[in-house]
Formats: C-alpha cells, sequence, structure tokens
C-alpha cells in the first residue's frame, strides 16, 4: 500500500523540520509547497490525504479539486481561511493548534495596551529626533482608564488577568455566555465599547464577526479611546477606523492583523501616525514557533491513528470510504 501524503501549503516564516520528521515517522511521504496559490495546490496535492495550511485559502472550488484529502490541518487558533461547512459536507476534518499561544497572545495584547496609554509610539520616534517633542494628546494614567474586552475566552480571560490591579475597571462581553472571569464586570456589547477607554478584540473571523467593527460601532466608541486588535484585520472596517483616526474620534488603534496581509503600499492603517502596527506575530515566541508546527502535524498524525485529530473545529457531515 502507497504511503500517505501530507502537503504543507504556506508556512511564512516558521521551519517545518520537527512536523515533517513526525510525519514521516508516522509513514507520510511530505510535501513542502510554500504557496498560497489555489492552482499550485490543486496540481500538488491531488494526490494528498492531508492538508498542512498556514493562510492559504481554502474553499469549496479547490477542495473539489482534492478528492483524496480527509484532513486541513491548521497552522493557527484561526479557521477563516478555510470554507469548514464545505469540508464538513465533503467528509474532511478541520483542524486547529488549540490553545499552544495564549499566553503569548495576551502578553502581546497587554504589551500593546501599555504602549497605546503611554505613547511609545510617538515618544520612541522623537527620543531619537526632537528630544522635548511632546503629542497633541499625552499619555494617559492608566489607573483612570476602563478596559473593554470583546470576547472572554481564554485569551480575553488572561488579558484581564494581566489587566487586573492596574487600571480603573475591566468591562467584558462574550457572545457565547461564558462565566465572567474574576475581577471582569460583565456588559453588553454596546456597553463595552462606549464605557471604554481602550477596547480590545478577542473575536474568531466568522459571519456573525466579520466587520462587526463597522464604521457605526467605531463611532459608538468614546471619544478620544483606543482599539486593539489582535484577532483578525476583518473584524474591523479598516476605512472607517481610517476615518475615525482622520477625525481624531480615537485617539488611536493598536493592531497586530490587518484586512490584508502584508498591507499594499498606501495602506491607510499601515501609514498612519496614531496606529501602533505589529506584523502579525502575535502568538510568536521561541517556544510557539516549535509548537505550532508540532501541534500541526500531531493533529495529522493523530486523526491518521484514531481517526480524529486532537484540535478539532469541524466534523466531517458526510460518510467518507
Amino acid at each position: 500500500m502507497p504511503a500517505p501524503i501530507a502537503v504543507y501549503t504556506d508556512l511564512d516564516d516558521l521551519d517545518p523540520a520537527v512536523g515533517v520528521t513526525l510525519l514521516e515517522t508516522a509513514g507520510f511521504e511530505v510535501r513542502v509547497l510554500e504557496t498560497r496559490d489555489a492552482d499550485t495546490i490543486a496540481a500538488a496535492a491531488a494526490d494528498a490525504t492531508a492538508l498542512l495550511i498556514g493562510y492559504a485559502p481554502i474553499d469549496a472550488d479547490l477542495l473539489a479539486r482534492l478528492p483524496r484529502v480527509r484532513i486541513l490541518s491548521m497552522l493557527s487558533r484561526g479557521f477563516d481561511a478555510v470554507d469548514i461547512d464545505a469540508a464538513a459536507a465533503k467528509g474532511v476534518w478541520v483542524a486547529t493548534v488549540g490553545d499552544v499561544a495564549t499566553a503569548e497572545v495576551a502578553t502581546h495584547t497587554w504589551a500593546l495596551a501599555l504602549a497605546a496609554v503611554r505613547r511609545l509610539d510617538f515618544f520612541t520616534l522623537h527620543g531619537r529626533r526632537g528630544w522635548l517633542d511632546r503629542p497633541a494628546s499625552g499619555p494617559r494614567r492608566l489607573s483612570e482608564l476602563t478596559v473593554g474586552l470583546v470576547g472572554l475566552g481564554r485569551i480575553g480571560a488572561a488579558v484581564a488577568e494581566l489587566a487586573a490591579g492596574s487600571v480603573a475597571s475591566i468591562l467584558g462581553h462574550d457572545r457565547s455566555g461564558r462565566a465572567v472571569p474574576a475581577g471582569v464586570t460583565a456588559a453588553s456589547l454596546a456597553e463595552v465599547v462606549a464605557l471604554s477607554d481602550l477596547v480590545s478584540i478577542h473575536l474568531p473571523l466568522d459571519t456573525s464577526t466579520e466587520r462587526l467593527f463597522d464604521a457605526d460601532m467605531i463611532m459608538r466608541m468614546r471619544p478620544g479611546s483606543w482599539l486593539i486588535n489582535v484577532s483578525r484585520g476583518g473584524i474591523v472596517d479598516p476605512a472607517a477606523l481610517a476615518d475615525a483616526l482622520d477625525s481624531g474620534h480615537l485617539a488611536g488603534a493598536a493592531l497586530d492583523v490587518l484586512d490584508t496581509e502584508p498591507p499594499a503600499a498606501g495602506d491607510r492603517l499601515a501609514e498612519h501616525p496614531n496606529v501602533l502596527l505589529t506584523p502579525h506575530v502575535a502568538y510568536l515566541s521561541d517556544a510557539t514557533a516549535r509548537d505550532y508546527v508540532l501541534t500541526q502535524a500531531r493533529n495529522v498524525v493523530q486523526w491518521y491513528r484514531t481517526g480524529r485529530p486532537l484540535h478539532p473545529v469541524a466534523e466531517p457531515t458526510a460518510v467518507t470510504l
């Protein structure tokens, strides 16, 4: 019997070596493509059993061109790059790396929040160029601010723990009805948005959250507040956010994600002076650089051995032979 085939689509800057070794030890033939192009993936993975995905879009059309694929294993906690309904209907599992990077993402979120409050975007630049320069609006006193968390899963709860004791209050809203973490006051989404000085988004991107922060939602935010997003760029309307920054309604934004990555030349948010931007690295540490790749491969190996991956987010609804 020929060996099952596992194909990596894209890994960005992560080294797949530990994942490749794990898969080969389990009996897989492994191919590494480093592409997000649908035609290239379809040609190279036509006989693949498993697809290991970074951010390559996997829609229903591409899935139809991959007749033997039975599992899609993501290189992230998010799975918005995949049409999970089409995958399930085709008898294909979808799995993510789970909560491997909870600590890193929470820490990065709080680091962005502190940098925003202390105006480090301005001072790190002008510390080199104009020692006595001051921004139009100075730093706020952290202990007088209200932090609002939209999403209270593991990451949102971890951010709340980091913020506790440092700020005046923490408001939280969670659409799934999770228990509110200690130190967080439960609030509606409207209350979180209207009453917070720092609003931090911790949601998956899906049809219910896409462009959730549109022009109307952003204009409901407290004047002079900050928006922090380390989740997915598609949750925020980029033009609406840029308009709110231009008008001065928002003091600034701290972003680890954009709607289009990497940003094109002239991107309003990427080039805005009141935006703190990091290049989608909230998850990254010396530990996660290895653990992401290992967990992605372990999902495939676990499925191959037991019929179920470690961290499924979509189970097949069709019977496959």
